[in-house]
């Protein structure tokens, strides 16, 4: 029920389409012949249909009509019809049509062409090579016709396309007349905001034909002066300006291409004349073949006029933690990126290949099929080289691509603090920088895509959380940036059976020796536990790098040199106290000592948890 409801959400749209009620006729700089063969070209998108008025044509004539793609995805479909599909009362029949047919097919594929069937004289998909369309159709009545040019009403594609008519017998004037330039007209509107930080920013143009004029007006939304316009072409080389040496509250430009050009640039500049501390939002009118955005008096729709930004949807995958350098400040993993991103320069048509996408196994292939501007990327806090064991670019017909890289590196981690060590929570995170400015990439989260592996091989840590976030950096530009952040804690159980327990189990024992009544000996056991503690101090020196802070361990450690050092005195004070004869002096000291000891221990390692910043 979904899929009948969508195609027949396509059949409404062709029809919102014929009868010129919602969406324009395609764009393009028609290439008209003269005699007996005339090609048209165009573009095709955004559910475009391109109409041309076939004027005079005779009884007994013969019209051949070819389709084909020239660029993206597009799948043409091409129908004759009377001047009664541009008539009103067309969109009512046509409504009638669907709601009969629809009632009575059991198989919509079957009821789409039974309408076409009813509506057009003449009509084809797929009778082309491959799914270009091509039909032959004999005049019964002299009169006009409309020829509509397009993409398969049931498919969603796009592209630039030309068409070949052939008319038989031949005659010199054009088959036939393309639409006039309304259909190539598009406006669009957007804000922003320049700062100090930020004083410029672009937007890329859509693909410009002979004859089409940019138009271009901004203002701010507060009385401050505007921007700066700059329009270069692909090399970046200006051709036009506005309010660079008369700086104004608004300004406007326009310029005729005479030429086709791809990758036009509008430069939105932070005016000099503006005040040095002051933000400045603006608001920016482009238009193509509409002169009221001079005026600032028109509504934005028709024609694609500013390429957005493509959305390339990030995730990581992490399989392995290998190492984790707490000197060194940095940690090895194993991982996957992952992209996906819709360009429409990557669409293509199935027939091309015979295949429902395409799999490149190098950056090198892919390059080299498809161009170089892809969402490259870097690691930001990569350190050395990235070990790849392999890249999987895959392109589906639409434009859709999704690029896979597993691989090996090591991360440096900044951001380690080791003050409640071994207690300690750390942040690890991995960040992907676009090389390409915000203006033609910017990431997104891929939901559901970023997860952590169950088994991780990293016996001392396990993770607590993760997640993902989007900023940006700037240099000259500004550039998207993703970041894959997680934090990790310690397994305890290796120091508390290698540092705590042992640690105890001296204390308890330099306790213990209270008991006799060797003062020697027992100044030689306190001696040695000093010596242990010592070493106890090396040893977890030795995983961690010279800071020049405490941490948790360190106030534990110096707690226990500081009283085991007391202890040692102590002992050393009886020893010399039993040898002047004051030996019941000292016991009498040493009956008190033997139940203050543990407490001391107690108190003095309450103190440092309570004062331990």
């Amino acid at each position: 029920m979904a899929d009948l409801r969508a195609i027949r959400g396509f059949i409404v749209c062709l029809a919102v389409v014929l009868a010129l009620l919602a969406v324009p006729p395609a764009m393009g700089a028609p290439t008209n012949g003269e005699g007996e063969v005339q090609v048209l070209t165009g573009t095709i998108e955004n559910d475009t249909i391109a109409i041309y008025v076939l004027p005079n044509l005779e009884a007994g004539d013969t019209l051949t009509v070819a389709m084909n793609r020239t660029s993206g995805n597009l799948d043409p479909f091409i129908a004759i019809g009377g001047p009664e599909v541009l008539a009103e009362g067309f969109r009512e029949r046509y409504d009638w049509t669907v709601e009969t047919a629809m009632v009575r097919a059991t198989d919509p594929l079957v009821a789409i062409p039974e309408i076409a069937d009813d509506l057009f004289y003449a009509w084809d998909d797929d009778s082309g090579t491959g799914y270009a369309a091509a039909l032959t159709w004999k005049v019964l009545e002299s009169g006009d016709y409309v020829l509509l040019a397009g993409s398969t009403p049931m498919e969603d594609t796009f592209g630039d396309y030309q068409v070949t008519l052939d008319l038989t017998p031949p005659r010199e004037a054009g088959i036939a007349i393309p639409d006039s330039l309304t259909g190539r007209v598009g406006v669009a509107e957007v804000t922003g905001t320049l700062s100090a930080n930020r004083t410029s920013t672009f937007y890329i143009l859509a693909d410009l034909f002979p004859d089409d004029t940019v138009y271009a007006f901004i203002e701010t939304t507060s009385d401050e002066i505007a921007p700066v316009l700059i329009l270069a072409d692909y090399g970046d080389k200006p051709v036009r300006s506005a309010n660079l040496l008369a700086p104004g509250k608004n300004a406007s430009l326009q310029y005729t291409i005479d030429s086709e050009t791809r990758g036009s640039r509008l430069t939105v500049l932070r005016n000099p004349a503006a005040a040095p501390a002051a933000n400045s939002t603006y608001r920016l009118l482009v238009g193509l073949n509409e002169p009221a955005v001079l005026t600032d008096t028109v509504e934005p729709g028709g024609r694609t006029v500013i390429k957005p930004p493509i959305i390339v949807k990030a995730a990581v995958e992490l399989d392995q933690i290998t190492d984790v350098d707490q000197k060194s400040e940095n940690y090895g993993v194993v991982a996957n990126i992952m992209f996906t991103w819709t360009d429409p320069v990557l669409a293509f048509s199935p027939d091309t290949c015979h295949c429902p996408f395409k799999i490149y196994r190098s950056i090198e292939d892919f390059v080299k099929a498809e161009g170089t501007r892809w969402p490259e990327f870097t690691i930001n806090n990569q350190q050395g080289n990235r070990w790849t064991q392999n890249r999987l670019i895959q392109v589906f017909p639409d434009g859709r691509a999704i690029y896979f890289e597993r691989f090996w590196v090591t991360l440096q981690a900044p951001d380690f603090n080791f003050r409640d060590f071994p207690f300690d929570t750390q942040h690890f995170f991995l960040r992907i920088d676009a090389l390409y400015p915000e203006e033609y990439f910017l990431y997104a989260d891929w939901e559901g895509r970023t997860v952590v592996g169950t088994q991780l091989g990293e016996e001392e840590w396990y993770i607590t959380r993760h997640w993902t976030n989007i900023t940006s950096s700037r240099i000259e530009n500004t550039f998207s940036r993703f970041s894959f952040d997680f934090e990790a804690k310690r397994h305890l159980t290796y120091y508390i059976l290698r540092i705590f327990a042992p640690i105890f189990i001296l204390v308890l024992l330099a306790w213990v020796t209270f008991l006799l009544r060797d003062y020697g000996k027992r100044a030689d056991v306190a001696s040695a536990n000093l010596l242990l503690f010592i070493a106890f101090n090396f040893t977890i020196a030795g995983d961690l790098p010279r800071l020049g802070y405490r941490t948790f361990l360190d106030s534990v450690l110096i707690t226990t040199f500081v009283v085991s050092g007391l202890v040692v005195i102590y002992n050393l004070y009886l020893k010399w106290l039993a040898t002047i004869e004051q030996k019941e002096v000292a016991e009498r000291i040493d009956r008190v000592m033997v139940w203050f000891y543990p407490f001391a221990y107690f108190i003095g390692l309450g103190v440092t948890i309570l004062l331990f910043p």
